[in-house]
């Protein structure tokens, strides 16, 4: 097999794929009688030989791609805040584009369970990688609209930035917990809306310039406050009551999947983790890395949260008990640590900061394809190749 090749998953938990079943409730309004009839007469329209995963692979393509011009056009997330001139703008059309290419990542997005129903070719592994690339979603999304608003008029939002970064993954993580431990997956209310609205504000930017967010709406409060507070109440107010009161509501009426506190809280553990090293490293940082290299710091910490939270997606569809600590957890908490103990130099800090992005995405790829593959190798499939019926029985 190669030596890159390691299979994570022991024997039992491929084994707890072959009873796994899909369960979900999505009671957005907006969803149901927006995106679900556009998205269903969409579909209709593709070839039956596209694959679902073909089309997962593609939408986060989207998303990166989307990420790396941003990147190129405003590497430090200054060229949008009113604080730093001397930076150029980012060209007006590339707001167009960002919005077309997120319109495309939300829309394959949607589909492609669509298109995996309407060919008969619904499997854990789609599921898994759809899920899986989704979590590593949630690193590009905050850090691709922010250009877009800047780091704001008082300068110094980057850590801003990083709580915004938190509203979003925690959200994402509490809906898998509250998968694992309740086997149903409600989906997010704010999730289609929020996919809309992103595409909304990239289009609007296009059409009134960037300066617009940092404007004031009324007093010291600017448009970027009201879009960066709504994100805020998204998660405080709506995410994480409704998920406590589903979890209480499956242990209260019997449904639960876990006996114990200790076997349904052991998920959030490594998320906990992440959190309060990362939140070291952001207040403590001796020189101030996520205010120089903020896109590098948060792809390190979106990488491991990705992996993180992938292992949660194998436990909860496996139905097996979930890690309460990985290698990557370990490696960005020893790093963060080294960081605040031995206040290294700025170049110091910077090395150990890119070395650490290139060990995270390395150690996570190599985890998501040998998992994907290890899927494909039980089921007897291909990831990106629908076979014919003759072939199947072969």
């Amino acid at each position: 097999m190669g030596i890159f090749c390691y299979y994570y998953l022991p024997d039992n938990v491929i084994r707890g794929f072959d009873s796994y079943k899909y369960s979900s409730q999505d009671t957005s309004p907006f969803a149901n009688y927006v995106m679900h009839p556009f998205w269903n007469w969409l579909v209709k329209f593709l070839p039956r030989k596209l694959a679902p995963n073909l089309m997962t692979l593609s939408g986060f393509l989207c998303l990166v791609l989307n990420c790396l011009l941003l990147a190129y056009f405003d590497p430090d997330l200054r060229a949008s805040s009113a604080d730093f001139p001397e930076y150029p703008a980012v060209p007006r059309a590339m707001w167009l584009v960002s919005a077309l290419l997120n319109f495309a990542s939300h829309t394959l997005d949607g589909m492609d369970g669509k298109q995996a129903r309407r060919t008969g070719t619904s499997s854990p592994v789609g599921e898994m990688f759809d899920h899986g690339l989704d979590s590593w979603a949630t690193l590009f999304f905050p850090m691709c609209v922010y250009s877009v608003f800047g780091r704001g008029v008082y300068g110094g939002h980057e850590v801003r930035v990083y709580y915004l970064y938190l509203a979003i993954m925690g959200q994402f993580v509490l809906s898998h917990w509250e998968k694992y431990v309740t086997g149903m997956f409600f989906l997010p209310w704010a999730y289609d809306l929020s996919q809309v609205s992103l595409v909304s504000v990239y289009a609007f930017t296009f059409a009134v310039g960037d300066s617009f967010w940092q404007t004031f709406a009324f007093g010291t409060w600017t448009y970027t406050d009201l879009v960066i507070l709504s994100c805020y109440i998204g998660f405080w107010i709506l995410c994480v009551p409704l998920t406590l009161y589903n979890v209480y509501s499956a242990y209260a009426n019997k449904t639960g999947r876990h006996n114990t506190l200790s076997a349904a809280m052991t998920p959030l553990l490594s998320p906990a983790i992440l959190l309060v090293f990362s939140a070291l490293w952001v207040h403590f940082s001796p020189n101030q890395i996520i205010f120089h290299y903020p896109r590098l710091f948060y792809a390190a910490f979106g990488t491991v949260f990705s992996n993180i939270t992938c292992r949660l997606i194998v436990s909860q569809m496996s139905s097996t008990k979930c890690q309460a600590f990985n290698l990557l957890t370990a490696i960005y908490s020893a790093v963060s640590l080294a960081v605040f103990l031995l206040s290294p130099t700025f170049q110091q800090e910077l090395a150990v900061l890119i070395g650490l992005l290139a060990v995270c995405v390395l150690l996570h790829v190599h985890y998501g394809c040998n998992v994907v593959n290890q899927m494909l190798d039980h089921f007897k499939l291909r990831a990106f190749v629908i076979e014919s019926p003759q072939k199947k029985s072969k």
